[in-house]
């Protein structure tokens, strides 16, 4: 296998694609965002990109083996039109990381994409009730535009910056003059997080111009609520033993 092996899927007709990135990681709350437009408009995969960078396995489902791999789907957003990159896995070292994100740009320039936008979260360390989306981007008219859609940007925030391939689309991005922006919900960081990802796709519809339902997120972040409650419940059950303990002795 070659380091990199594209799969054409498919030839879309597309006007002025925008990519959206929304691979795993905290709270998977960019993967749920990319997910979630993947399942509430109509689309197609037309790129699959395999990579010796991606862990040494298959992904199995209903008792079938996949290669790990990312994918680009087209969207149809409305009256926008959406490159969604999507996967179950990131690359396992840094030297990857670089290289995918650079074959990422170059299928997805080729195809027409000049904007970019990267979906994350940013970890809070505790859990919360307000979904603040923390940016970065790599011009200061991308900056005001989302700063007027409702983005924070923060001084020094995320600390440690944007690691991973959300952090390289940015500066990859920006030499090859591509508008490129990553958008951060907060999450706790400990559970996936389905709130935070409805509060990042909130900014993309402002952003690029669409509209989306989010009844099946709804749905999941009530199941999520309830395991929050429990492990509430569980803390709360722990800390009653632990004053008890304190009177012994």
């Amino acid at each position: 296998m070659n380091e990199f092996e594209v799969e054409t899927l498919a030839e879309p007709s597309l006007s002025d694609p925008v990519l959206i990135e929304g691979l795993p990681g905290v709270g998977h709350v960019g993967k749920l965002a990319a997910e979630h437009l993947l399942e509430e408009f109509e689309s197609e995969p037309v790129r699959r990109i395999y990579s010796e960078h991606f862990p040494p396995q298959v992904n199995v489902e209903d008792g079938r083996a996949k290669l790990a791999c990312v994918e680009l789907h087209a969207v149809e957003a409305g009256n926008e039109d959406l490159l969604v990159l999507t996967g179950d896995h990131q690359p396992q070292e840094s030297t990857g990381h670089y290289h995918l994100t650079d074959r990422v740009l170059d299928v997805t320039t080729e195809l027409g994409v000049d904007r970019v936008f990267a979906l994350g979260g940013v970890p809070t360390g505790e859990l919360i009730d307000e979904y603040d989306v923390i940016g970065a981007a790599t011009d200061d008219g991308v900056i005001d535009e989302l700063e007027d859609a409702g983005v924070e940007f923060r001084e020094d925030q995320p600390a440690g910056g944007i690691v991973g391939v959300s952090g390289l689309l940015l500066g990859l991005g920006a030499r090859r003059d591509l508008d490129a922006a990553c958008l951060m919900g907060e999450t706790s960081g400990y559970l996936v997080d389905p709130k935070s990802a409805r509060a990042v796709l909130e900014i993309l519809e402002a952003a690029i111009g669409f509209e989306v339902e989010f009844d099946s997120l709804e749905e999941r972040a009530d199941e999520m609520e309830e395991v929050v409650q429990k492990i509430q419940q569980m803390e709360g059950g722990q800390q009653a033993t632990d004053d008890n303990l304190r009177y012994i002795g």
